[in-house]
């Protein structure tokens, strides 16, 4: 399975991060140890939303709609919790 997921940081609520992976739990691991360049100043992270994929296409097209400006004000207006500071 494909899976596409949000994070939230702990220490900065206003930091979101969007992924793929095939192993949610290990890369969360991986984002909180800082083994990701593009989240390791503003560990730790939290799992705030995923969805499971069986084709890697759409998982990724998914990613990427998420990351458009489209995608992103979607994603905070319906996947992740309410917070004043997003």
């Amino acid at each position: 399975m494909h899976f596409i997921y949000i994070l939230k940081s702990i220490s900065f609520p206003h930091k979101i991060y969007v992924g793929y992976t095939l192993d949610i739990g290990s890369r969360l691991n991986i984002h909180n140890n800082g083994g990701s360049v593009y989240t390791a100043d503003v560990k730790p992270w939290e799992l705030v939303w995923f969805c499971q994929f069986q084709d890697k296409f759409q998982a990724l097209e998914f990613e990427k709609y998420l990351k458009s400006h489209s995608g992103r004000a979607f994603m905070i207006k319906r996947l992740v919790k309410k917070d004043s500071d997003l």
